[in-house]
């Protein structure tokens, strides 16, 4: 008799590397499919054993081949902002086409009503799924702590911590928490359609994220608060691309309202142990 099949998307992608890689610890890599756009290029970043296989959101006819025989499909999203939401609808038809069970969905946190300007193309993903009819999961994921720690290195580099978020509180988790979270969800979900609202134990402000850093790098590193457009500004003079630079301005904007702040712990019940403590990250990022 043979065993489920469970496929990751985006599976050569950060997130994506930690849910192969908990789902072969839990399946047996074997039961694993993970679903890349150039498999030559993804040789040995997965446990042996896991299949490899090509899909690419934007050939709608290669995600159906991809998604033959399997059961159970986690969706991460797409990092192609403005055309994810296509790139969803044809990942989601490819999967009915192809007889999948289940979608799993890497969301955001609190998706159907997050101020956060990147929410939308996830809410409209969300109601895809909802008029496909196939029973899903919506993994709404807070903040990455790593989102913060690539600000690390020119923190340091120039004195300072830069954001627009005053004192709100980030409740953010590390990737390898939420790709655990993914594969147990992946795994156990029964419901027509259940939501996780996903974020970090513990809550801090980017005063506090600096306070840490300055700590363990020996070196004060204050937080220097400034408005959203000023940020914006700052990140683009760095050299980040426009899109980006709103993105993360806009991000730091809604978390000084509280949109990535949770107080809910479901994401440490769920993956049952405490979520990573953003100090863990900061160690990691000096490390290099």
């Amino acid at each position: 008799m043979s065993h489920p099949l469970y496929a990751v998307t985006g599976a050569s992608g950060q997130l994506g590397r930690f849910a192969v890689a908990a789902l072969a610890a839990r399946v047996g890599a074997a039961a694993v499919v993970a679903i890349v756009r150039d498999p030559a290029r993804a040789a040995g970043l997965f446990p042996a054993g896991v299949v490899i296989r090509a899909g690419d959101y934007d050939q709608p006819a290669s995600l159906e081949a991809a998604f033959a025989g399997v059961e159970r499909l986690l969706l991460i999203s797409s990092n192609a902002i403005g055309q994810r939401l296509a790139q969803h609808r044809n990942a989601i038809a490819a999967a009915s086409q192809a007889g999948v069970a289940r979608i799993a969905y890497t969301s955001v946190l609190r998706a159907d009503i997050s101020p956060l300007g990147l929410a939308e193309e996830h809410r409209q993903t969300e109601r895809a799924l909802a008029e496909s009819g196939l029973p899903h999961s919506l993994l709404r994921n807070g903040w990455y702590t790593e989102n913060y720690a690539t600000s690390i290195p020119p923190a340091l580099a120039h004195g300072a911590l830069i954001g627009s978020a005053r004192d709100g509180r980030i409740a953010s988790a590390a990737r390898a928490d939420y790709a655990e979270a993914a594969a147990v969800a992946l795994i156990a979900d029964q419901a027509p359609r259940v939501v996780h609202e996903l974020a970090g134990d513990a809550s801090y402000t980017l005063a506090e994220f600096a306070a840490e850093l300055s700590r363990q790098a020996g070196k004060t590193v204050p937080y220097v608060d400034m408005p959203e457009a000023d940020y914006r500004e700052a990140l683009l003079g760095a050299g980040l691309p426009e899109g980006l630079a709103s993105l993360l301005a806009d991000s730091d904007a809604a978390a000084a309202k509280g949109a990535l702040n949770d107080e809910s712990r479901v994401l440490s019940r769920l993956i049952g142990r405490p979520t990573t403590p953003f100090a863990t990250t900061i160690a990691e990022a000096l490390r290099g």
